[in-house]
């Protein structure tokens, strides 16, 4: 009984992280979309608001009231800044970079993920799980291929950069929230981390603006659609998967599901932009998956010998 229900535990865990990879792979021609009328902090402001609208009222029908203590403000404080870090630095690097250029540095993030976690917690050897890492990196190259590593885009350098800064912050986000849901659950964290960082975010309003001078009357149904799209699905139900993932399997197993983001980007260009689908990228879907199966198996073999 106690294997499956382990099984199923894992099971739900990887369900869940597809469903966060999924989202967040159609999120990045989204918010692309969004940054049309939007600026990037109206961008992240806006969905930040539309998700806490959703996740507390969640929150509160299904657990009720929670007691924090100081000490757990502090810990939601700093994970707050992982999440701030994470949507303001992809938001901004996509103004200088195409969406393509960006997909393919988003897929680097289970290399981040598992780098970080092995030398912060040390729970699994990076030796273990470099190969899995490696082989779905080459998946992600061969989807993306020389054009978009070059990107569009005024500065891509620049945009690259900032996309790396956004996985940095994510990753030490994933690593943080391992501990803090030891007692609290995937939706109080979400909504906590969320809400303290829209305390720094809405200053930044004055800064970095373009709907609050041209009017909402401005912005197409496009915009709006895509901003919806980030808010529910990428911000709420999004973030939500990932942190239940997480909490079952662990950052570093978790981290390599990143890599299935350029997989969903791709399907949604074919839906949405009626781009073709080559050899190419059906190759690169294989490796990743591969890459997937090879991190999950190497991970489990090192925790079933531990004592």
């Amino acid at each position: 009984m106690k294997n499956a229900s382990s099984e199923s535990s894992a099971f739900s865990a990887y369900a869940a992280l597809t469903t966060a990879a999924v989202v967040w792979g159609g999120s990045v021609v989204a918010q692309k979309v969004a940054l049309g009328p939007f600026s990037p902090v109206e961008t992240s402001v806006f969905r930040g608001l539309g998700a806490l609208l959703i996740l507390i009222p969640l929150w509160l029908w299904r657990e009720g009231v929670v007691p924090f203590s100081r000490k757990d403000w502090q810990n939601f404080f700093f994970l707050g800044i992982g999440v701030l870090g994470n949507h303001l630095f992809v938001l901004f690097g996509l103004q200088f970079i195409g969406a393509g250029a960006a997909g393919i540095i988003i897929g680097s993030s289970p290399a981040i993920t598992a780098f970080l976690s092995s030398l912060i917690l040390k729970d699994i050897p990076l030796r273990v799980i470099w190969l899995g890492c490696l082989v779905s990196f080459l998946g992600v190259l061969s989807i993306s291929g020389r054009e978009a590593v070059d990107g569009l885009g005024s500065n891509p350098l620049l945009g690259g950069s900032l996309v790396v800064c956004a996985l940095v912050s994510w990753a030490l986000y994933t690593i943080g929230c391992r501990k803090t849901m030891e007692r609290f659950s995937p939706l109080t964290v979400t909504w906590t981390t969320l809400l303290l960082s829209m305390i720094f975010e809405i200053p930044l309003l004055s800064l970095s603006h373009k709907v609050l001078v041209t009017g909402v009357e401005s912005v197409p149904v496009s915009g709006w659609l895509a901003l919806l799209y980030v808010m529910v699905f990428a911000t709420a139900l999004g973030q939500q998967a990932w942190l239940f993932g997480v909490k079952g399997i662990g950052p570093s197993r978790a981290g390599i599901f990143g890599n299935l983001i350029p997989v969903s980007a791709l399907c949604f260009s074919v839906m949405i932009l009626g781009e073709p689908v080559g050899m190419r990228e059906i190759s690169g879907i294989g490796l990743i998956l591969i890459g997937v199966w090879l991190v999950d198996r190497q991970s489990c073999a090192v925790l079933v010998k531990v004592p």
